[in-house]
């Protein structure tokens, strides 16, 4: 009798272990991003037409292996990785700084290491390492003091500059979003990122008008004085790091950016004045969008994608191909899965059991909506071009294995937080 008891309940153990196992494999949170890769796939076949020899199929394989780490990582424990952050955030930085003397350089820019059998791209890592590093720093620390900042800003600066200068723009928009989002978080006054993101429009009116700060930098300065117990003090070093914004701006747009990125920053204003160079891209990129009308040409019917008019098409540009071959429909169920991602890690966020983990999955949630967003602006005509990807189906290894880890960093959050309402 008591043999049989034993076995129901082994029985018992082993069904409860499938079903756990069946339902996280089948979790929104990781059939979303496996959704985007194959419906990715296809539209990466469509650019390069040969399955066999093109991208599309690294791109699925790289999803499904993935899929399948982000499921591995979702039964670690985040408490258990605490204590490998400071030496992955190491790691980043060293594998960054050997950009300079061994990287691969494409297009102009040094980006890639050679590892022999691959090559990844540190500034994909180091997105991640940031994430876990600020999160660890601010772990249970409300910012209230100017002091407070010294050691956030630091942890990000190291790697914004390394990336700045590789030269990778869209990564360091990246790194410097994420940080402004994840400081909001751990309950840094709103006036305080104000102040902070205020610097881009300090840097905008010094390189096109410098006769307007004349009033805007007394403005920044009346903002500070009206947010701190010590008025001065902050109102002066506000003031400080807007005028050194001012100084600095034409210096990095002389010396921080090549030709090709300062025409993208410029020319989505007015395409049409260099059609044939910078231009191009979003030219074609929106005559491809609206050529799909409502329901799409089709998968491998798109004439511009076939012809090849955009360049790049299979990784910043992969948008444009979704509008000629799914057309409305297909970008409106796009923008849906990513919502419904989006939507998922904020509530996992706002849920999660510790501040480390929160601001883990926001910080994650951050960089995928930023990137969402500048990403279709760029193709639809509405920003420049940063060659920022879109998360999980521009085509792009490190990126897409980067990208499911931080899924399955969610994931584990998830479990945890699930495990401590449903004891």
């Amino acid at each position: 009798m008591f043999k049989e008891i034993s076995l129901f309940s082994k029985r018992q153990f082993f069904q409860k272990k499938d079903n756990s196992i069946r339902r996280f494999l089948l979790s929104p949170l990781l059939l979303i991003p496996l959704s985007l890769v194959i419906i990715s796939s296809f539209l990466i076949k469509s650019v390069q037409r040969d399955f066999l020899v093109s991208d599309s199929l690294s791109h699925l394989l790289t999803g499904l292996f993935g899929y399948f780490v982000a499921f591995f990582i979702s039964y670690i424990p985040i408490d258990r990785l605490r204590r490998y952050v400071i030496p992955f955030y190491c790691f980043s930085l060293i594998s960054l700084s050997l950009i300079y003397f061994f990287g691969i350089s494409v297009s102009g820019a040094q980006r890639w290491l050679s590892l022999g059998i691959f090559s990844f791209q540190p500034s994909e890592v180091s997105k991640l390492s940031t994430i876990l590093t600020l999160a660890l720093v601010l772990d249970r620390k409300i910012i209230l003091k100017v002091n407070d900042l010294v050691l956030p800003c630091l942890i990000v600066i190291i790697p914004w500059l390394l990336i700045f200068f590789q030269p990778d723009l869209g990564t360091s928009l990246v790194l410097i979003v994420l940080t402004f989002v994840m400081l909001y978080w751990s309950q840094m006054p709103i006036e305080w990122i104000l102040i902070l993101v205020l610097c881009i429009v300090t840097a905008i009116l010094s390189f096109f008008s410098g006769h307007f700060l004349i009033l805007w930098i007394p403005f920044i300065g009346y903002l500070a004085y009206r947010s701190s117990q010590k008025k001065f003090i902050f109102s002066s070093l506000a003031i400080s790091l807007h005028l050194l914004m001012a100084k600095l701006t034409p210096i990095l747009w002389q010396f921080g950016l090549k030709e090709y990125q300062k025409d993208r920053l410029i020319l989505f204003l007015d395409p049409g004045r260099d059609p044939l160079g910078g231009g191009y891209h979003l030219l074609q990129s929106k005559i491809a969008i609206g050529s799909g009308g409502f329901w799409g040409n089709g998968l491998l019917r798109g004439k511009l994608t076939y012809l090849q008019f955009i360049p790049e098409q299979h990784t910043d540009f992969i948008f444009s191909a979704v509008g000629e071959e799914l057309g409305f429909i297909g970008c409106t169920l796009i923008l849906f899965l990513f919502f419904l991602l989006i939507w998922q890690l904020i509530k996992i966020a706002k849920n999660a059991r510790t501040d480390f983990e929160s601001l883990i999955v926001i910080g994650v949630a951050s960089t995928f909506l930023f990137q969402i967003i500048i990403n279709l602006f760029m193709t639809i005509g509405l920003g420049p071009v940063t060659g920022i990807p879109l998360p999980f189906m521009s085509y792009g290894r490190t990126s897409l294995v980067i990208n499911f880890i931080s899924i399955g960093l969610a994931l584990s959050i998830f479990k945890r937080s699930r495990s401590l309402r449903n004891p």
